[in-house]
């Protein structure tokens, strides 16, 4: 499985990108391709999937963490530009004729190798975020991590053996979470990173936008 951050706060290596506040990740299963969350502005969003080489037609499912601006503020630009595709998301957002909306109350199965925590009390948000099965195990895919980092993990356990996690992290400083896990990717909101990095040289990585991550 593929994951590319089309949406993010930091800028990275390829000038051509445009940073911002927000995230947006492109997931590339080998058999579907899945958007989780659309970032803030739609303009950047399609100018990075653009850049990327990251086709929206190919997008059949869309996630959505929860609703606030910076993570679904580039759905109404991604509409138009979808072929026949699924909405996931936790709000009861006004439906629209050009895709198909499922509200998300309980964990679920999205499609192959990609699960739902379901809805998680989050402030002020409540939020879900997303298994992914990789090669060698499962990751967490969060948006900001309004729940709290140990609640979503809490979560995620119950479903399977987590070895990642990848996302916003907000001001999560609980850092003893992360000692189990080989492979942490704090990206978007995280306020500690550079703390997180020094604790964990060795399984952190830096998050960005343009950053590709096999799993």
């Amino acid at each position: 499985m593929r994951l590319t951050i089309v949406y993010d706060d930091k800028k990275g290596t390829n000038e051509d990108l445009i940073p911002d506040h927000g995230f947006s990740c492109y997931i590339e299963t080998g058999t579907e391709t899945v958007l989780f969350d659309t970032g803030t502005d739609g303009k950047i969003l399609l100018h990075n999937m653009e850049v990327l080489k990251k086709d929206p037609e190919k997008i059949s499912k869309i996630i959505i963490s929860h609703e606030h601006y910076d993570h679904n503020g580039g759905l109404q630009a991604l509409l138009p530009l979808l072929g026949p595709a699924t909405i996931y998301r936790i709000g009861k957002e006004p439906s629209t004729d050009m895709i198909q909306q499922i509200t998300v109350e309980q964990p679920q199965q999205i499609t192959t190798d990609i699960f739902s925590t379901g809805r998680l009390d989050g402030y002020p948000k409540d939020e879900q975020s997303v298994l992914l099965r990789g090669s060698k195990g499962f990751y967490v895919l969060t948006g900001c991590s309004h729940p709290g980092v140990k609640q979503i993990l809490q979560a995620a356990k119950k479903q399977e053996n987590i070895i990642g996690i990848i996302g916003g992290f907000h001001g999560f400083d609980m850092f003893d979470l992360l000692k189990e896990l080989d492979h942490i990717y704090p990206c978007h909101c995280t306020v500690h990173k550079e703390k997180i990095r020094k604790l964990y040289p060795e399984t952190s990585h830096d998050c960005f936008v343009g950053a590709t991550i096999e799993i």
